[in-house]
């Protein structure tokens, strides 16, 4: 995981001290304080250069890690925050001296105070979003309207949820996994759908939990996708799609009792009608994210209303909007990037599809934040189960 950016994050631990201890620190303490002001970093560093050579994406212990990014979020990351406030604030100080008739005395930086407040609201965001934030659950009922459902379908109730994670709920966080089964199944669902990423990086994350998932039930069943951490290897995509797949991870969902589709479809029926249930691999960029999705093969022949299953959503412009037979298509990947504020996530300024709905034509796309996390810290982008009515327009 750091290995894809190892010196992003250097820079982000040493640079602030560098900055502190230029200006403050070597002006006001020996160095003997010096070094202790410097060792929370310098502990830093040394285990961002032991993640860097990491073999797998993330340590076998992950709580490591976790700790490691607690402490860069309590104190790499607030004191790149006050260096920056203050570097604003010095030149915004020197820029009003210029202009000023009498410039007696020192400019004073307000960018300090600034830095302050900074460091305090970053520290409760940290915390709040590692100790509270994550442990929240919403379910998020929604309902989608249209003229092509056939009529025998309108009401059908479909819950839908996305990146368990469940290698992260395991331990002291088991109960956040049963507490999101036990909700599933209280909705009396006539549809379970799950849109990929049930591991960490290893099948062994959904073999501790395998009795649990086991217990979900709907009417006409539990339908699922893969995502980007269901494959082997997935941080480096291989041109032979039968090496990418996790056969253990395979083995693991369709012993669940889920449905799993891989570019295929199932049809449902009610009365003298049905709906067709497709589902495609993860179809991700090709570069840091599988792309194995055919949705020729995924639909195949089917006609009719379509419900598309697919884990990464950029594949809807990318190759769902284009083939124009998936009315609904039901996505996770994004998990809201597990930061909103007052509901607007930073995120969405790229302008790309991750939350909530989308719709061209008579082609609908609904985004779910997730429901866990491979990082467990989620701030205004709680996690959610989403309890879906199809509706006849």
């Amino acid at each position: 995981m750091i290995a894809r950016a190892p010196y992003l994050f250097l820079l982000l631990i040493m640079v602030p001290d560098l900055y502190l201890d230029m200006h403050y620190w070597r002006h006001k303490f020996p160095l003997a304080k010096r070094i202790i002001y410097w060792l929370p970093s310098l502990i830093l560093i040394a285990y961002t250069l032991k993640l860097t050579y990491e073999p797998e994406f993330i340590p076998a212990n992950p709580n490591t890690l976790y700790i490691y990014l607690l402490l860069l979020g309590l104190v790499s990351i607030p004191k790149c925050a006050y260096m920056l406030c203050s570097v604003i604030g010095l030149w915004l100080s020197k820029l009003v001296r210029l202009f000023k008739k009498h410039k007696h005395g020192k400019p004073k930086n307000y960018g300090n105070l600034v830095g302050i407040i900074a460091t305090v609201l970053i520290w409760y965001v940290v915390l709040y979003g590692a100790f509270v934030g994550f442990q929240k659950l919403e379910i998020n009922h929604q309902t989608y309207s249209s003229a092509e459902l056939p009529k025998e379908f309108d009401g059908y109730k479909i819950v839908l949820f996305s990146d368990a994670h469940v290698g992260t709920m395991k331990g002291d966080r088991q109960w956040m996994l049963e507490r999101a089964v036990n909700t599933i199944n209280d909705q009396k669902a006539d549809l379970i759908v799950f849109t990929g990423d049930l591991q960490n990086i290893k099948p062994k994350d959904i073999a501790e939990h395998q009795e649990l998932l086991s217990k979900l039930k709907a009417k006409d069943g539990v339908y699922s996708v893969l995502g980007n951490h269901d494959y082997d290897k997935y941080m480096h995509p291989i041109d032979d799609r039968q090496a990418q797949r996790c056969k253990e991870t395979i083995a693991l969902e369709k012993s669940m009792g889920w449905k799993l589709l891989m570019n295929e479809h199932r049809v449902i029926r009610r009365g003298g009608s049905e709906i067709t249930i497709a589902g495609m691999e993860n179809d991700g960029d090709g570069k840091h994210f599988p792309q194995n999705g055919n949705i020729n093969k995924a639909i195949g022949n089917a006609k009719g209303f379509v419900l598309m299953l697919e884990h990464d959503p950029s594949s809807w412009r990318r190759k769902i909007i284009p083939d124009g037979r998936a009315q609904l298509t039901l996505s996770g990947h994004t998990h809201n990037m597990q930061f909103s504020l007052f509901g607007w996530s930073p995120m969405s300024a790229l302008g790309k599809e991750i939350n909530g709905w989308y719709k061209e034509g008579n082609q609908s796309l609904f985004v779910t934040a997730g429901l866990g996390a491979l990082i467990p810290w989620r701030f205004g982008a709680t996690g959610e189960i989403v309890v879906l009515t199809l509706k006849k327009q």
